[in-house]
């Protein structure tokens, strides 16, 4: 499939990553001391959501904007933050999630590889000391930049999804990052549509030097193999008692949702 984030910016798959994005970082910044975001997928970093992209699906409306004023709990943290955004009538993707999230001494690597993209990207940060961008892979980026100086921070890989072996190069090149920068937590996204995709992944990470593997998958509709049914995450070194977290965050945005929508939360690993 193909997951460009333009034209998907705000959707249901949008609401459960980002929320759990937000709840990872809050987590991890709990601790005085910086950490550093590398982000390997960045995309542009904000969404008008009047342009034609999103405007050409319209997935925002029956997503982050249907939403909104009921995402309470382990999800009211994101909505308080999305909210400011879409004021000014743009959703935030991830690079402006950790930004808005940054403190003082924290810093983040947002790498895009569209050459459009990412010249948005650079634009959209420019002038913000603790955000540097990169035109690059970021599955290149993803061994490049770990382990960095902080020792302390998290690798969100949260590509479009184009290729037919996506999966299993993000599971091989997660695996590679773990080695290099064991300690590092790990939060990679993938679409649920076709079976199969997070097997794929796991198979592809899972070895001896993987400290601990969680996998959640948050579907509005069941999966049929034809529309994107949902959003899968998979974290490694994911904070204590994040899968109580995942559940809880899964049951405030299926309330919100309604009817239809249902969360999983397992151990592919469980912590030693």
């Amino acid at each position: 499939m193909n997951y460009r984030h333009a034209f998907h910016a705000g959707n249901h798959t949008e609401v459960f990553k980002h929320a759990a994005l937000v709840e990872v970082l809050r987590r991890l910044m709990e601790k005085p001391k910086p950490v550093m975001v590398l982000d390997t997928h960045a995309g542009p970093g904000i969404y008008d959501l009047g342009s034609e992209e999103a405007s050409r699906t319209g997935e925002a409306s029956s997503g982050i904007m249907s939403v909104l004023g009921r995402l309470k709990g382990h999800a009211a943290a994101y909505a308080s933050l999305v909210a400011a955004h879409l004021e000014r009538g743009n959703y935030p993707g991830s690079p402006a999630i950790v930004a808005d999230l940054l403190r003082v001494g924290d810093r983040s690597v947002a790498c895009e590889l569209h050459p459009a993209d990412a010249e948005i990207l650079r634009r959209n940060f420019l002038g913000d000391r603790r955000v540097a961008t990169h035109h690059r892979d970021g599955y290149e980026a993803l061994t490049a930049f770990v382990p960095p100086p902080e020792r302390r921070g998290l690798v969100f890989v949260d590509p479009p999804f184009e290729d037919r072996d996506e999966a299993g190069r993000m599971g091989r090149r997660l695996s590679a990052a773990v080695k290099k920068w064991p300690t590092g937590t790990y939060m990679a996204w993938y679409p649920v549509k076709r079976p199969g995709t997070r097997e794929a992944i796991l198979d592809g990470l899972l070895s001896p030097h993987v400290p601990d593997c969680l996998w959640a998958e948050f579907l509005r509709f069941p999966p049929d193999g034809v529309r994107l049914a949902g959003s899968g995450l998979i974290l490694i070194n994911a904070p204590w008692r994040f899968d109580d977290t995942l559940r809880g965050l899964g049951a405030d945005v299926s309330e919100a949702f309604g009817m239809g929508t249902d969360i999983r939360v397992e151990w592919a690993v469980p912590p030693r």
